[in-house]
């Protein structure tokens, strides 16, 4: 469908699980598909969201860390808001830190004060000045960043503990109890500005697509105590809900990646892809919100773990490939290897790399192919 607004908001450190026991999150199955196996590109929001914005992994684009958002190839990889703007779109952005998403072609590049601002009032005023656009005959794009979990996780986890603090590790019931609370706030937001975005009625000329970056730990393993040093599930399996007018409402269980999601918005909005930039490694998902057969894809991973440090290295070093069944994580910097059923081991407590099983010889094929890839 051409003419389309685009409404992004990101659930900063939404965990799947949580969602999975929301009862809000429940009910919004009854408007949006549901998509409950997207596996991120990074456990953190920088390498994440650039992966998402440009529907290609860091490998490729140069955003793979915590540092190399300036290192972004922006000539040779083109966003979802470069497309937009050039069919112009008049292009928004409210998020917490100029860092996280690619900034070029926003006409409003916005920053809120995680600390003081009131996400949802002014998420809220954005939508009317965003109405505005629509009553001069100007469609939008907007991405809203919901990082009160990060602020939460911030100045209640990061700033008071390291990644081997016993006192963290030992208290996993405080540590879920904590997270719950800061669940529960994205909850009162997003059923608050869905509110605004029905009573605005840009329900009705919108594709709204509302997504987690990663995940956020609750001291599951040792060596992490939120998120950006390992790649296991509870960071790297997300969720998403998009719904657009026409849509027929379904659930989307096989394994996708979210760097799907940006050409997934370009086949709904009929925008085709442009050949003189490089190839996505993200495709289409509207063939399986049409219910269609898809084949599943590799999903790639990867992060710096600091192991000792207090501060990320500045390439990754921690890698994993995975299927809905199986995954492969290679740890560089202790030259380590782990290989995990994931129907059999949900939680990955048994690591069978050096058992004989011969999917993990090929998983770690695919894995160095994808890291290697030059093109």
């Amino acid at each position: 469908m051409k003419n389309l607004n685009v409404i992004i908001i990101l659930i900063d450190g939404g965990r799947l699980d949580y969602v999975n026991t929301s009862n809000f999150y429940k009910n919004l199955n009854s408007q949006f598909s549901f998509i409950n196996n997207s596996i991120t590109y990074g456990p953190h929001t920088i390498a994440a969201m650039h992966a998402t914005f440009s529907g290609c992994y860091g490998t490729r684009t140069g955003t793979n860390s915590y540092w190399s958002t300036y290192k972004f190839k922006k000539n040779q990889f083109k966003t979802i808001t470069d497309y937009l703007h050039e069919k112009n779109y008049y292009t928004l952005c409210d998020i917490v830190n100029k860092l996280v998403i690619p900034e070029q072609n926003f006409d409003e590049f916005l920053i809120h004060d995680e600390e003081k601002d009131d996400l949802t009032i002014r998420h809220s005023n954005l939508l009317e000045k965003l109405k505005e656009k629509n009553n001069q005959g100007k469609n939008f794009f907007s991405f809203f960043q919901f990082s009160n979990i990060h602020t939460g996780i911030m100045n209640e986890v990061l700033k008071i503990y390291n990644n081997f603090s016993e006192d963290y590790f030992n208290n996993k019931d405080h540590n879920i109890q904590r997270y719950q609370k800061l669940f529960n706030k994205s909850e009162s937001y997003l059923e608050k500005i869905l509110e605004k975005i029905n009573s605005l009625e840009l329900e009705k000329n919108s594709l709204i697509l509302i997504m987690s970056d990663h995940g956020i730990s609750v001291g599951e393993k040792v060596g992490e105590r939120a998120y950006g040093a390992f790649c296991y599930d509870y960071t790297l399996r997300t969720f998403a809900y998009i719904k657009f007018p026409t849509m027929t409402k379904c659930e989307i269980n096989q394994q996708v990646r979210t760097i799907d999601f940006m050409p997934t918005i370009l086949d709904i909005l009929e925008i085709e892809l442009d050949q003189k930039f490089k190839k996505l490694d993200g495709e289409s998902l509207l063939p399986l919100l049409n219910g269609k057969n898809s084949t599943e894809k590799f999903a790639y991973s990867e992060t710096g773990n600091p192991l000792n440090g207090t501060r990320p290295p500045e390439k990754p070093n921690t890698f994993s490939i995975r299927t809905s069944k199986w995954k492969f994580i290679y740890n560089e910097y202790n030259d380590s290897k782990e290989l995990y059923d994931l129907e059999q081991d949900v939680y990955e407590k048994n690591n069978l790399a050096g058992t004989g099983n011969e999917i993990e010889e090929h998983l770690s094929q695919k894995l160095n192919e994808i890291r290697n890839v030059k093109h």
